[in-house]
This record gives C-alpha cells, structure tokens and sequence, in this order.
C-alpha cells in the first residue's frame, strides 16, 4: 500500500520534547521530518518490545488503558482524542495514526504499515551519522527476540543476526527468558552487543550448587551496566529485566535466577556509578513497564533518564519525576518496531543539563529499506515463507488485541477454543503483542503465528467452578488495577470468551468483578463446574498448540458468520480519558 504524499503533507509532525519546553510540532515536508536539530553532544537511540516484527506491521494503539487513583489522566493512561490533547496531536495527523486509535482503519489507508528493520536500520543510520562518529549508542529495551513464528522456531538466532547488523549495543530481556538459560547463553554468545540485567541473582540452591554468575560474590546472574564515552562524556546504561519473569511464565525456564525490581541494590549500583566510577550521566534501561518506572524514577536518585518499556506505552514526552536526588524522566517507545526514541544529552561539568527528546513513528513508506538488513530478513524468513503463507481466513472486520480488556483478534482465540474444544468458556492471556489485522485482507498462517507464537502454546480444556472463575478475574484484574505500581505486572486483563462480567477497576481488591454470565443470560454459579478452554498455562500441559487450534478453526470459513463482543462492562471510571470505547 503506497502512501499518499499529500496525506502525508498534511499530516506530519512528529512528537519532540525537551525538558523545559512542551511538544514541538516539525514542518511538514515529508522529505524532511526525520531530520532533527542538532542538539548537545551524545545521542542515545532506544528501540523496545519489537517483538521480532522484522517487517512492517499495523498495530492499533488501545482505546482502553485506565489509570486509577493517582494515574487516572496521567501518561500513560490516556487514549483516543485525550491523548491528541494532551500531546497537542492534529487528528487528521500522521502522529494521530501512530500514537493513538484514533480513527485508524481509515488512517491506515492513508499513512500505510510503520516498522520494519530493514526501514528502521535506514533510520538508525541516518541519526546516528547525524551526530558524527562516538557520539550516539543504540540501545533495546528488551522483548527483541520473541513474536513471529520465525523467532520461536529459531529460538530468537533470527533476531540475534537482526541486532547485530543494525547495531545494537545493549539490551535487557523480558520473553527472552522464555527460551531456557541455554538458549538464552548461545545467543548471548553471538549478540555482539552487551546483555544488561541488574536485577536478576541466583537462587541460593544455584549458588550453594556454583551455578554460572557475572558476580558469584554477590550472585549476580548478568552485567548491570556498561559505560560507554560518547562525546567525550562518560554514560553508564544499567540494564533492568522484566522483575517478575518466573510470576509471569512457567518457572522451569528460570529456575536457578530470582528477579525482582531491587531498589536497594539498583540504588548502590546507581551511587557507585556516580562516585567510584565518576561518571556523567546514569541512563536506566528497563522493562519494568511504565507505571513501574515512574514509582522507582521518585525513590531511587541519580538517575537522569529511565528509557522504558514493556507496557507497550508509546508517550510522546517524557515524565518528569522528583526525587530526593533531583529530577528523573521517564520515557517509553511504543512497540512492533512503530517507534525509535531519540534522547540527546547536553553534557557539561559532569553532569546532564539539558535534554531533548523525540518518539519517531517508523512510516516505512517515507523509509528506503536498507539492502543489506533486506537481504538479511529474506535469507532467514526464506525456508519457512511457503509454509507459512498459505491464506486460511479473510477477515471482515479490524482485529487488533491491545487493550485493557479485550480486542477482536482474542474474541477470535476465545471463539474457536469454545468451537474446537467443545467448551463453554475459554480463557485467552492478555498478551500486548500482536499485529493488526485489517478487514479484507487475506490472513496467513505467518500472521496467526504473530498471535500466539510462544514456548508454552499448548491448549488445555479443564473443569473449574464459578467461584475459580472469579478468583482467576480478581487476580489478573488486581494485577492490572493495583493501586501500587509494584504490584503490576503489566499486559491486559485475561480474555473471556463465552462469559460476560462487570468490572469496577477503583474497587477494593477481590471485589471488581461481579454479574458474571453465561453468554446465554444464565448466572454463573460459584460451585457449578464449567468446562474452560485456555492456552498459555504457567503449569505444563499436554493439548494441541494453539495455532493449529484457531487455525482448523480459520480454514472452516466459520469466522465471518460469527459477530464477537466484548461482554465486558464497567462500573466507576465513567469519564476516565484512558477509555475511547470498548470496541
């Protein structure tokens, strides 16, 4: 799909921030919106949650991310035409498609797919040479190796090549993990950049048992930092993995290493980086998730910028917090390879004093795709394009996952669980990776594999009671809506397919979900058992992976007979700007 110049023209003006001034919009000559200003003296390059998207994608940004209590209106919890207000974004914009939900299938007809790292590497290039030689560094937030069907079966080795060609740096992990710690050491042996994780140690069965370590002393599992010059300046980057790796997915991938957000030990690497190591500026790199951020940015001092990811927040600007030390600001760059954040530094004295910073949307139609990382991306999708581009559905409608409580590509999941499993409630993890599918467009086998491909895919069927039913809503729901950032996880509420319910996020805890219904009207009863059909279970299990499940069900031609629905209503968050609609 071309893109229209004249659209563009029109639409143009990509998000630019400083720490004094609000966002800038650029002119609109479409042959000039990714040349910057000239700003400072090191330019920090951040990429994060591509989720192995080597092409360009459409992903719709949620109509639904509710902020409560002290984060209701705040970034990033704001969607639709109250994020455009608060960023100052022209609806009929270019940045409008890239930011927000706001009327995007009619957008995407007009701006086309974003990402891409064939496109992004042309980008990278290009910014880097902006500034000269030893004065910028690219850096990965982490959740790179895993996505696509490609990633999965090559256990990330696609995506260690990718980084490689286009220059990553350092990164941190998050689904990383979930290859295993041999697969994660083989590629670590082949990344040519620097792996980054202050916080995760070995259990003490793996240290008493001498188990591999950075730092056996303090059992450190990886390197927390690295310090890089950069226009003559010293910049340490301390990595921060996904804190609860082993909460989140099946612990046997990680047994020997505990996680955790580790303020204390974060703060003393933080303030040796400062004194011993005498160094500029501290850059955290973290897949916390935003929220998270913004909690450590007001407790943990000396830290000038936290370059974030994980909750897949694409926010223009970045949050300025106070803390005993002074000022954090807090960022994070989107996903699927939409975004490439740009921090540059005015280092002087020692320390940082000033900064700019943009979140570049990634329009791979206004991109030349660099040959060699092309040439790359065909040599290792190559062996498997013929098997995985068979056409099995045509969708009817949009399908896009994010958001807050559901999206029609999970109503799909949760449909064809119920008709394949013969079940009466099927269970779909709120994952916030997942391209979107346009209505109209053939579906391939590739892109259902961009929905589920994971090491754990196995589909399950098992009788719970109501009353399990509702415990399981309560703790995902209290994950998302926990009035402490700590206690979040990240990710969506668990999808629900056959079951309606009603929810009050601001509700005290094990009381947000109430009403629950058959999708028939019929109350679910706390101590009748349900047949429940799921995927993606933390406990090992023995079904058929999930692709192969929703695709039978694709090929049956049954999709485009069946209207989907949320079946979710809210209670208490009426006027709520992180809410755009549930459909």
């Amino acid at each position: 799909m071309a893109i229209r110049r004249r659209d563009f023209l029109k639409g143009a003006g990509l998000a630019a921030a400083t720490i004094s001034l609000p966002r800038l919009a650029r002119g609109a000559d479409a042959a000039s919106i990714y040349d910057l200003e000239r700003f400072g003296n090191a330019r920090i390059l951040h990429i994060t949650d591509t989720h192995a998207q080597l092409n360009p994608v459409y992903f719709r940004e949620p109509s639904v991310n509710i902020g409560i209590g002290e984060m209701a209106g705040r970034p990033p919890h704001l969607v639709g035409r109250a994020f455009l207000e608060r960023f100052g974004i022209r609806p009929d914009s270019a940045d409008a498609y890239a930011f927000t939900c706001f009327e995007f299938e009619k957008s995407a007809g007009r701006f086309g797919k974003l990402g891409g790292f064939a496109h992004l590497k042309t980008l990278v290039d290009r910014l880097r040479a902006d500034v000269g030689e030893r004065r910028s560094l690219l850096v990965d937030g982490g959740d790179l190796w895993q996505g696509t069907g490609l990633a999965n079966l090559m256990q990330g080795r696609d995506m260690v090549e990718v980084a490689n060609l286009l220059g990553i740096e350092a990164m941190t992990g998050h689904w990383e993990f979930t290859y295993g710690e041999q697969a994660l050491r083989d590629n670590l042996e082949r990344f040519k950049g620097e792996f980054l994780a202050q916080n995760v140690f070995l259990t003490e069965e793996a240290a008493f048992n001498d188990a591999p370590a950075f730092d056996k002393a303090i059992g450190r599992v990886f390197k927390p930092s690295v310090i890089k010059e950069l226009g003559g300046h010293r910049i340490a980057i301390v990595g921060q993995a996904f804190p609860y790796t082993p909460i989140a997915h099946p612990r046997r991938f990680t047994p020997d290493w505990s996680f955790g957000i580790r303020e204390e030990e974060l703060q003393k690497h933080v303030d040796a980086l400062r004194g011993t190591d005498k160094v500029d500026a501290v850059v955290l790199l973290s897949h916390n998730g935003m929220d998270v951020d913004l909690k450590l940015a007001s407790r943990v001092t000396g830290i000038d910028v936290i370059l974030g990811g994980h909750t897949h927040d694409a926010v223009p600007q970045p949050m300025p917090v106070k803390n005993a030390g002074g000022t954090t600001l807090v960022t994070n760059a989107g996903s699927n390879g939409k975004f490439l954040g740009v921090l540059d530094l005015a280092l002087d004295s020692g320390k940082v004093s000033d900064v700019r910073y943009r979140l570049l949307p990634v329009y791979s139609e206004l991109l030349k795709p660099d040959p060699a990382m092309a040439e790359l991306i065909g040599r290792v999708r190559a062996p498997h394009v013929a098997d995985w581009s068979e056409k099995i559905a045509t969708p009817d409608r949009l399908l896009y996952r994010r958001g807050n409580f559901s999206g029609p590509m999970d109503e799909l999941i949760c449909t064809a669980l119920r008709t394949e499993l013969n079940a009466e409630i099927a269970l779909s993890p709120g994952f916030r990776w997942g391209v979107t599918a346009l209505s109209g467009q053939a579906m391939t086998m590739e892109d259902l594999l961009a929905e589920t491909a994971i090491t754990y895919p196995e589909t399950y069927v098992q009788e719970m009671t109501g009353a399990q039913i509702k415990d399981l809503l309560e703790d995902v729901c209290d994950n998302l809506f926990n009035s402490d950032p700590y206690y979040q996880q990240g990710g969506d509420m668990v999808r629900a397919g056959g079951l309606s319910y009603t929810c009050t996020p601001d509700a005290a805890i094990g009381s947000r979900i109430s009403e629950l219904r058959l999708s028939g009207g019929k109350a679910l009863s706390a101590s009748h058992r349900y047949k429940v059909a799921g995927w993606a279970s933390v406990n090992g299990q023995q079904g058929a992976p999930v692709w192969d499940v929703v695709g039978k069900y694709l090929r049956s031609g049954r999709m485009v007979q069946e209207r989907l629905g949320s079946g979710v209503t809210l209670k208490g968050v009426e006027g709520n700007p992180g809410i755009a609609g549930l459909g």
